[in-house]
């Protein structure tokens, strides 16, 4: 149950980034918070399931969304 509750969230966060990115560039950086916590629930949800390949695109997605997220901050 707590994984299909992981993936739901995580998809519904990352296509709320894919929307925001699409159609609303204006509403940036909220594009790159939803990536990171879409990515986050993903990273537990793949964590779990012992998924190595999703770990390692997960991480890597939260890591870019921080770096752009520290780039807008400065």
């Amino acid at each position: 149950m707590l994984n299909s509750i992981l993936q739901w969230s995580g998809t519904a966060c990352l296509l709320t980034m894919y929307v925001l990115m699409s159609f609303f560039p204006n509403a940036f950086p909220a594009n790159l918070v939803a990536g990171m916590l879409g990515g986050g629930f993903y990273l537990v949800w793949s964590i779990r399931v012992k998924n190595k390949a999703q770990v390692l695109v997960n991480l890597a997605g939260i890591l870019v969304c921080i770096a752009g997220l520290l780039r807008y901050a400065s």
